[in-house]
This record gives structure tokens, C-alpha cells and sequence, in this order.
């Protein structure tokens, strides 16, 4: 493959730190680029970016992500999770560009008592899940050669996440109490990354074209929060780490501004069918961010 450049929106998020580390095929580059140096809020400084590094390919890693804070910050969560992603995805597609977009479990309800596939139904509870709604649309309007991949339960070694928030608030109690009745996939952001390269590696090389819709990106394996949480202890315990004892707690005794979806499972083989990639299982993922965290003490930056 020629020398190719992906442009990552979002250069302090999660997934954007993930990709910029994401170990890469000969001749393909990341450029990841976020605040000051990309303000994705305005369309002129996304125009600029673009024509500078003249990408071959733009991945819009950027969100809004306070769920509950959302309610009381509408206008900004829409700003930057659906006006932001259709200025982008507008600005690739004049440059010629595909763009993959990420999105979210929280498009759906959780009403579904099996995972989630791409064809059912929307119905977010809340503005974090509708603004995401609205960006898949604009993002979809405004380049036809798209991907959007919806995910869940995002956690890495860096950032806010619950993996590291266990850890943080673990190490000074004996017990916590976590939600057991909302059940999902929890996925790591350096999996996101390596399954984002192998998709615009296999476009940008002609192994196989931009197949233009909404996929379901996630983990294999689900658990619900209190599984995932003692998972990680369990972990953590075994590097000398911080512990404390899950007490299974239900949602109503721990209420949000928001109502979390009860089922966040997604069905990711179709993404699996069109590019060939399939995540690894949570636990072993979860295994490797917990103890890069408790070997380098990051988990309580």
C-alpha cells in the first residue's frame, strides 16, 4: 500500500489516543488532531485541517460524552455530537475523503431482550443518545461514503472510564455498589483502534470499498456493570492492586439524571461479514488495561 494518512478527530478522546498508538501496516500514518489545533465546531478551521494534511481517509473519534450533564447542556451536546460530525463529514467527502464516524449503544431503548442488530429500531432515553442519533444522520446526508460504527462501554488507560474509576474509588473502600441490572459489551478503546485500521486499510489499499451504513462495533461477550467491575478487581488483585468486594446493587438504587439502557448489547456480525473484523473477549482486554494501570500506578491520574 502507497503511503496513506488517516485523520483522527478528537486527539484527547479514548478511541483518538488509541489510534494515534495503534501499531500500523507499512506505509499507513496517523495524524490525530484535536483542540486548539482542530476545533471540530468550526467548519473553517476542519477546511484548513484538511487541505494541510490532505488525508486519505478521516475518522471522527470526537463526542459530547457526559450522559447525565447532556440533560442540562443540550446545545453543546448536539453542537459537538451532530453539527460537528456533518462538518467533518461534509469537508471529507468535498476533499473526496470516506470518513468513519463512531456513535453509540445509546441510539436504543434497552427494551430488546436479545443484542442489538443495525435494522432495529431507535429510541434514545436522553440528549447524549439522540444528539448521537442526529450525528449518524448527518454524518450519513452529508458523505455518502461513511461508516459508522456504534460502540459501548469504552475504557482505555487513559481518560475518564469505569475501569479506571473502579481502581480510583476501589482503592479506598471495601465495598462499592454496582448496578447489576443493565447488561452490555464492554470494549476497549485499543480494539476500536486496531478494528478501525483494519477497515480503512482493507478501503484504502482496494481490498474491499467503502460498504457506505451503520455497524455495530463491540466486544465479544457481554456482562453487566457489576460483572465488569469484578472482573477488574479480580485482576487487579492478582498484581497487588487495588481491591474491594461488588455489592450487586439495581439501578433504581443508584438513579441518574438519565435512564441507562437495560440491554446494551450489539450484534456486531455484520461488521464482521463486510470487513472481516471481529474484537477480541472483554475479559482479555480488560485483563491487559488493568495491568498496564496497576504496573504503571496511572489509575489514579
Amino acid at each position: 500500500m502507497a503511503d496513506k494518512t488517516i485523520l483522527v478527530a478528537g486527539g484527547a478522546g479514548q478511541v483518538a489516543r488509541a489510534l494515534a498508538d495503534a501499531v500500523l501496516p507499512e506505509g499507513l500514518e496517523v495524524v490525530a488532531r484535536g483542540r486548539p489545533d482542530l476545533d471540530i465546531l468550526d467548519a473553517s478551521a476542519i477546511a484548513r485541517t484538511v487541505d494541510e494534511v490532505r488525508p486519505d481517509f478521516v475518522v471522527n473519534a470526537a463526542a459530547y460524552t457526559a450522559v447525565d450533564q447532556a440533560e442540562s447542556d443540550e446545545a453543546a451536546a448536539f453542537a459537538l455530537n451532530t453539527e460537528a460530525p456533518g462538518h467533518l463529514a461534509a469537508a471529507a467527502a468535498k476533499a473526496g475523503i470516506p470518513i468513519i464516524h463512531l456513535s453509540t449503544d445509546y441510539v436504543f431503548d434497552g427494551g430488546k431482550d436479545a443484542p442489538y442488530v443495525e435494522t432495529d429500531p431507535v429510541a434514545p432515553l436522553g440528549v447524549y443518545g439522540r444528539s448521537k442519533l442526529a450525528g449518524e444522520e448527518a454524518v450519513a446526508s452529508a458523505n455518502a461514503d461513511h461508516i459508522i460504527l456504534r460502540t459501548a462501554w469504552v475504557y482505555s488507560p487513559v481518560g475518564k472510564n469505569f475501569v479506571k474509576t473502579m481502581l480510583r474509588v476501589g482503592a479506598g473502600r471495601d465495598e462499592l455498589g454496582v448496578v447489576d441490572d443493565q447488561r452490555g459489551n464492554p470494549t476497549a478503546a485499543a480494539d476500536i483502534a486496531a478494528g478501525i485500521v483494519k477497515i480503512a486499510t482493507q478501503v484504502l489499499s482496494g481490498a474491499a470499498p467503502v460498504k457506505a451504513g451503520v455497524y455495530h462495533m463491540t466486544s465479544t461477550g457481554e456482562a453487566t456493570w457489576a460483572d465488569f467491575a469484578h472482573y477488574i478487581f479480580e485482576c487487579s488483585a492478582e498484581l497487588g492492586g487495588p481491591v474491594a468486594e461488588v455489592k450487586r446493587i439495581t439501578s433504581a438504587e443508584y438513579p441518574t439524571p438519565v435512564r441507562r439502557p437495560a440491554n446494551s448489547r450489539l450484534n456486531s456480525s455484520k461488521l464482521a461479514a463486510a470487513y472481516d473484523v471481529e474484537l477480541p473477549h472483554w475479559q482479555a482486554s480488560t485483563r491487559d488495561c488493568v495491568e498496564q494501570l496497576v504496573i504503571t500506578g496511572e489509575w489514579n491520574s
